[in-house]
């Protein structure tokens, strides 16, 4: 079952050698160039290496398919919304307007729009897979003593941590009390109707949330107690130094945010425009 989980797993390869520091820095500057970019060339380069990157991760499938999943929906929900408020946007960016399908009253389909609605699914392609390589790479406590080193209070590091230990042993949690329902008779499989299915993983969902939160408080009780937070800065066991592939990957991942800002200046705007 752990294999299943959404969290960090042990294993091998290039981005587990890396350093926390190092991978986060390198995810900042690559989502803050997709972001501010609008350059297809761009989002399509850095969506197909970070995708071609998590295939070669040795992450397996059943790990992050349902992240990727959800994700795909509300990608797909959002184009769909983008398009029902604002059918002609792309036309207004781009200039012209090539009409493929005429429809009722202001709705109809144009290059430009088809255009600009892929560019923000390339988007989520470009942030999606290196979101995921960090989050299943990262050793949590690593990672806190990365954003410590970064200069991010301790206190605030280790809570972090601690979110990210909590997240795997609340799917392993749920998937324990959504096996138990099963065997009493509860259908929560895709065999059940959507709706049965719904209520009864509420069922499960808010007494989980609640007996985290419970647990969330024991913790920092304990973590009062022995006097956790009294000095201004502490050590780490799990510290891992900056090495030459750390210091290649913020210097590609800055390459790849100057690169995002020249090409604003070059088009004039954040948007590259084939028809200009």
């Amino acid at each position: 079952m752990a294999n299943s989980l959404l969290g960090y797993q042990e294993g091998q390869g290039f981005f587990y050698q890396l350093s926390g520091a190092s991978k986060l820095l390198a995810f900042i500057f690559i989502s803050v160039a997709c972001m501010i970019s609008y350059d297809t060339r761009l989002l399509l380069f850095v969506g197909i290496a970070s995708s071609v990157l998590l295939y070669f991760s040795n992450i397996k499938w059943r790990q992050i398919s349902f992240v990727v999943t959800v994700i795909a929906i509300f990608a797909l929900l959002n184009v769909l919304m983008v398009y029902l408020f604002s059918p002609n946007y792309g036309a207004t960016i781009y200039g012209k307007s090539t009409v493929l399908i005429k429809g009722i009253g202001w709705y109809q389909l144009t290059s430009q729009e088809l255009f600009y609605l892929f560019n923000l699914v390339l988007k989520y392609l470009c942030t999606t897979p290196l979101a995921l390589l960090f989050l299943v790479t990262t050793q949590p406590s690593q990672f806190a003593s990365s954003l410590n080193r970064l200069g991010v209070s301790y206190k605030i590091s280790y809570a972090v941590s601690l979110t990210l230990r909590y997240i795997p042993d609340v799917q392993e949690e749920f998937q324990m009390i959504k096996q138990s329902q099963q065997a009493r008779g509860l259908e929560l499989s895709s065999k059940g109707k959507l709706y049965e299915r719904i209520k009864g993983n509420l069922r499960i969902i808010i007494p989980l949330i609640f007996s985290s939160l419970e647990r969330i408080d024991t913790v920092s009780t304990a973590m009062e107690l022995r006097r956790f937070g009294k000095e201004k800065k502490r050590t780490w066991y799990r510290a891992q130094a900056m090495t030459t592939k750390d210091y290649l990957v913020i210097g590609i991942s800055v390459f790849i945010l100057a690169l995002s800002i020249w090409l604003i200046v070059v088009n004039q705007g954040r948007f590259y425009n084939p028809w200009n």
